[in-house]
């Protein structure tokens, strides 16, 4: 019985690795951005405590 043309798992190795690539992108970018947010956050925190602090 005669199989199939052969699998071109070159491409998809290529594939796997372009996919990883971007994936963990993503997740730096969003790590990144949680970061930020986690600072500006704070920020705002000490921001009004010193207003509240305040007897002005």
């Amino acid at each position: 019985m005669a199989k199939g043309p052969e699998k071109n798992t070159k491409n998809k190795a290529l594939h796997t690795k372009l996919l990883n690539r971007k994936r963990a992108k993503l997740q730096e970018e969003k790590k990144e951005k949680a970061l930020r947010l986690k600072a500006l956050v704070a920020k705002m925190n000490q921001k009004k405590n010193s207003n509240e602090s305040d007897p002005t």
